[in-house]
């Protein structure tokens, strides 16, 4: 059992880590040879991504060269709307995101307060978001929209491997996604309800805490970035 503990207001407040993840895939255009250039400029002369990097890029910028960013939005947000989630996305904070695969990981100690709306807007790289403690494995694919509790551990791995390996990611492979993600409050109520959160799971243990965290089975817990395996901390 995950418990996320995070920030509501100016106190810590408790709830389960939902196994819940939505998928599906939505109509959007392909980007421009322009984007797409300006896209690559800046992946590799900027952000430089390794192997495992998640980074943010300029999403202002892209938008410059974007005619088609708001029907992108429109095509997720009709997906919403399909799923019980027709207010939440206009009133949430996007971002314009790369990655190069993505070490298992968690972000329940940052985003503890909200669910990821991720939108992929590259062409099939032949890799997965995989979600090792649930079993969701989701190939990404231009369209592929996801939404998914931000405790719960994921990454992006190739998809015929079963952890993340450095060595898969070769220096003459295209293998960079870029994405749209938005924050999803998880106390809203559409939020709420697509999830099935519970709140206020672990009250006494919220009270003794300072910071946003996650813990496994009752206790201070990490994922391992290889196997995305939850061990336990001191």
């Amino acid at each position: 059992m995950l418990t996320s503990y995070f920030w509501s207001g100016d106190a810590i407040r408790s709830r389960r880590v939902s196994d819940i993840v939505l998928s599906g895939t939505v109509d959007v255009p392909v980007p421009s040879a322009r984007l797409l250039a300006d896209w690559e400029r800046e992946t590799s002369s900027r952000l430089v991504l390794e192997p495992g990097d998640v980074e943010a890029m300029s999403l202002p910028r892209a938008q410059a060269r974007w005619p088609d960013y708001k029907r992108c939005v429109q095509a997720m947000s009709d997906w919403m709307c399909s799923l019980g989630l027709p207010t939440v996305l206009a009133a949430s904070d996007v971002a314009l995101m790369a990655c190069r695969g993505a070490r298992y990981h968690h972000d329940g100690a940052q985003y503890g307060g909200a669910a990821f709306c991720n939108l992929f807007l590259s062409e099939d790289r032949g890799l997965d978001l995989h979600f090792p403690s649930t079993g969701h494995r989701i190939p990404l694919t231009r369209g592929t929209a996801v939404i998914f509790d931000t405790g719960q551990p994921h990454g992006v791995i190739p998809r015929r491997s079963h952890c993340f390996n450095v060595a898969d990611f070769a220096p003459d492979r295209d293998d960079i996604q870029i994405f749209l993600t938005w924050e999803l409050p998880i106390e809203d109520a559409e939020v709420k309800q697509a999830l099935k959160v519970v709140f206020d799971n672990a009250p006494l243990a919220s009270l003794q805490l300072e910071e946003e965290q996650v813990w496994s089975n009752g206790a201070p817990a990490a994922v391992c970035p290889e196997s995305g395996r939850w061990y336990r901390v001191d």
